[in-house]
């Protein structure tokens, strides 16, 4: 596995202090981010999970605790929207230039906004995926809000 990708390039450009954590990705998990967040042996408040959605059509990127599930309608009023779902896998893999399981915040195709759930704010250090199934980021969530310019909000339901 490469510990270089367009994520940890990104953070690296951006002068951001981060580790590189690796770990066994188990395709069959049916939670990805708990999954990540128990081989680290974390707590899934800390491993946050990237999810690609779309907000009035326009395709957003939302960040929320492993074991936490995203409010559409909360997402929805984070980016002053009606209306919020879920993008499909296809999708969100063309967009963010990753495959599902493997999508981090940093280095996409292209910059898409951003909203981290403010619980996230409350760590010192979060992890967050670095652009590879089984390739984990640790690093100040405050950077992770800096870098990607992101919306703190209360995203989850």
């Amino acid at each position: 596995m490469s510990k270089a990708t367009r994520a940890t390039k990104m953070l690296e450009q951006a002068g951001v202090a981060f580790t590189v954590h690796s770990y066994d990705y188990d395709p069959g998990a049916d939670k990805v981010g708990l999954q990540a967040a128990e081989a680290l042996g974390e707590p899934p408040q800390r491993v946050l999970k990237t999810l690609m959605a779309l907000v009035d059509g326009k395709p957003v990127c939302v960040i929320v605790p492993s074991d936490c599930e995203v409010s559409m309608k909360k997402l929805a009023a984070a980016f002053s929207g009606k209306s919020a779902q879920m993008m499909k896998p296809p999708e969100a893999e063309r967009l963010s230039g990753y495959k599902v399981g493997g999508i981090s915040p940093f280095g996409q195709m292209r910059r898409i906004p951003t909203a981290l759930e403010q619980q996230a704010l409350t760590h010192e250090l979060v992890y967050l995926n670095g652009g590879q199934r089984g390739l984990q980021l640790r690093l100040s969530p405050q950077d992770v809000v800096t870098t990607l310019n992101a919306t703190v909000a209360p995203v989850v339901a």
